[in-house]
């Protein structure tokens, strides 16, 4: 008799470790849906913006700089800021398409 109450207790406490953990199991599947997901998301989209960049582009920089695609090469874009002024940035720091700013449709 002893043997069946010690079998019927250990599948108890099993039983509700399990239910213990669907908490943290739910806040990780959250985590996921709404952070991880739509950051890599993101990502993706600005990289594939990245390497998409061609001459003529108007684009912005991360430090606020407006600019015109004047040349592309491998990690780097020329940009041309007007009045004869052309700037050598990353790549990485061209965050947004300005071109159908001003523009109307």
């Amino acid at each position: 008799m002893d043997f069946l109450f010690i079998l019927l207790q250990a599948s108890e406490s099993g039983e509700n470790s399990w239910m213990s953990m669907l908490p943290l199991f739910l806040i990780l599947v959250v985590f996921y849906f709404f952070f991880i997901r739509p950051q890599t998301k993101k990502n993706k989209e600005q990289r594939k913006f990245r390497e998409a960049l061609k001459k003529g582009d108007k684009v912005v920089t991360i430090g606020g700089l407006n600019g015109k695609v004047a040349e592309v090469k491998e990690t780097t874009v020329v940009l041309d800021c007007g009045n004869n002024i052309k700037l050598t940035v990353e790549k990485s720091a061209i965050v947004m398409d300005n071109s159908e700013v001003g523009q109307k449709k």
